[in-house]
């Protein structure tokens, strides 16, 4: 009944579309890094929100542990949230690592430019993290002009960093 809600609200209401892969391999995948370009405003969250519960799947998004703190902190569990300390000192991507080997599932969606500002580089802790977990990343655009989302297969990194990012950097292009 909820996937049926979010389909409503994104289409009807949002006027939005997935074109693509739309179940991300949940029967088979259980752990994936889930990236989406370009992080252009506070609404993609929102928008993330919907997307996923069209498509009827789980997933994670990272937050600073200094913002799980009540009620706040209800919201952000409610909806995902993982609590991680970003202190530079703290390998960042180790703590994730963990977290993904401590679970039968888990699928971890993140904006891989660090900001919400136009970039010309994507930062690669996602996919460091994808490597080191062993698991594939799902590519998700968000196109606000024509109002749709294109979602990939899953991608499994290779030993061969510059070619995954020519790769990744070429699925976002335009």
């Amino acid at each position: 009944m909820k996937k049926i809600i979010y389909s409503f609200i994104l289409k009807y209401i949002v006027g939005w579309k997935i074109e693509g892969n739309k179940t991300l391999s949940q029967d088979t995948i259980k752990k994936s890094v889930i990236i989406t370009v370009p992080h252009t405003h506070w609404l993609d969250f929102y928008l993330g929100i919907l997307i996923r519960g069209s498509i009827g799947f789980k997933s994670n998004y990272l937050a600073k542990k200094e913002l799980f703190v009540f009620p706040l902190n209800i919201f952000l569990k409610w909806t995902g949230g993982v609590p991680v300390d970003r202190k530079s000192n703290n390998k960042l991507v180790d703590q994730i690592v963990n977290i993904f080997n401590s679970k039968k599932e888990f699928r971890l969606s993140l904006a891989p430019e660090g900001t919400r500002k136009k970039v010309d580089k994507l930062k690669s802790g996602f996919y460091f993290i994808a490597k080191e977990s062993k698991v594939p990343i799902f590519l998700m655009t968000i196109d606000f002009e024509n109002k749709k989302s294109l979602i990939s297969e899953p991608f499994y990194p290779t030993a061969n960093k510059k070619a995954d990012f020519d790769y990744i950097e070429k699925y976002f292009d335009g």
